[in-house]
């Protein structure tokens, strides 16, 4: 097919909304840029894409996700560089990553001539959004629902893609408090766990209210059989820094994301010759390590959340209070390494920057 995004119709707006975003005060996810992506797909193809002002949609009570739940989506970064230039962080592994959660959900393809290309022409027109103080970002949501309207149970064949940015702030603006959950589940082996679907959100909602009202701030899930093995935050991966080595549960049952901010930490922790291991972890193995004095540093990571320490974790009466995040060594190191590579004041070695 010819290429989507040179032949992109765009329509400003006539009233743009910037001047009603305080840029030094940034929360996240609470104000939407003027523009937004929006391309369809019917027949088995993409047959339309267009920028056009940020506005609401119009869609009939009888659209296919509203009642089956085939959404997904994902998150990227933009961020201006030391010239004032936007650049994105890693959106080709986004896009491997959408389609990926597409197959599984049946849905199509997205191309990455309207991905990654779109998504750069839509920066490029909206440059004046992305914020450039230290922790801040234009977030970056890219989703694909389907928008058949017919509410017989079958995979659609119809789908809007669209994408929509959002000028953000830290998502955690302190260290995070973690309860350990082993009631509920997140996620089976042959279930979409490894996909970005909007119900593996939706189906967190109610044990992270409780959670909250208990006082933690996020859930670690564990594993379905056995309750047993750590798999991720409902954000974000998680790290564990017991002794030398630095531990990561581990994607060969599809139960956890792939995280984009996951495999960077991995790749900067090995070239900086720390032992890093992706494997099975129990939280028995990490109650073990605390005991003993050996358990230094959890933290998560995420696009959203970036580096996120864990002060504490708590599972049923095993509290585990970890030394004050700002002495860590290796997250506090990946927190400025990984700053330095997104804001472009340190050379990308890895070809993870994609210039506007």
């Amino acid at each position: 097919m010819r290429s989507i995004a040179l032949d992109i119709p765009v329509t400003k707006t006539e009233h743009s909304r910037i001047g009603e975003v305080d840029m030094d005060h940034l929360q996240f996810g609470k104000m939407y840029s003027d523009h937004m992506l929006v391309a369809h797909y019917e027949d088995g193809e993409w047959k339309s894409a267009e920028i056009v002002p940020f506005a609401n949609l119009s869609l009939s009570p009888a659209t296919t996700f509203f009642h089956y739940g085939q959404a997904i989506f994902e998150g990227v970064k933009a961020y201006k560089d030391p010239e004032g230039n936007p650049i994105i962080f890693r959106p080709q592994d986004n896009w491997k990553r959408m389609n990926r959660s597409a197959a599984r959900m049946a849905m199509p393809d997205v191309p990455e001539e309207l991905f990654v290309d779109g998504m750069r022409k839509l920066i490029d027109i909206d440059r004046d959004w992305v914020p450039s103080a230290d922790g801040t970002s234009l977030y970056i949501r890219p989703f694909m629902i389907a928008v058949d309207e017919f509410i017989g149970v079958r995979p659609a064949e119809k789908f809007m893609f669209i994408i929509m940015t959002s000028p953000a702030g830290p998502y955690y603006s302190k260290p995070v408090s973690i309860y350990v959950q082993d009631e509920f589940v997140r996620a089976f082996p042959g279930g979409i766990g490894f996909t970005k679907a909007a119900g593996n959100y939706g189906m967190s909602m109610y044990p992270t209210q409780q959670i909250k009202a208990m006082g933690y701030d996020q859930i670690l899930w564990t594993d379905g059989y056995e309750h047993k093995y750590v798999q991720e935050i409902g954000t974000m991966n998680v790290f564990f820094v017991i002794g030398d080595t630095a531990i990561t549960p581990d994607l060969a049952k599809d139960t956890i994301l792939e995280g984009v901010t996951r495999d960077s930490v991995i790749t900067l922790l090995r070239e900086k010759g720390m032992k890093v291991e992706e494997r099975p972890i129990s939280i028995d193995e990490i109650a073990t390590a605390y005991k003993a004095g050996t358990f230094k540093e959890a933290f998560g990571t995420g696009t959203a959340a970036s580096i996120a320490p864990i002060s504490e974790l708590t599972f049923h009466e095993n509290h585990m209070k970890l030394a004050d995040p700002e002495t860590w060594e290796v997250s506090n190191w990946l927190k400025k390494e990984l700053a330095d590579i997104r804001y472009g004041r340190k050379a990308d070695t890895h070809g993870w920057i994609c210039k506007v």
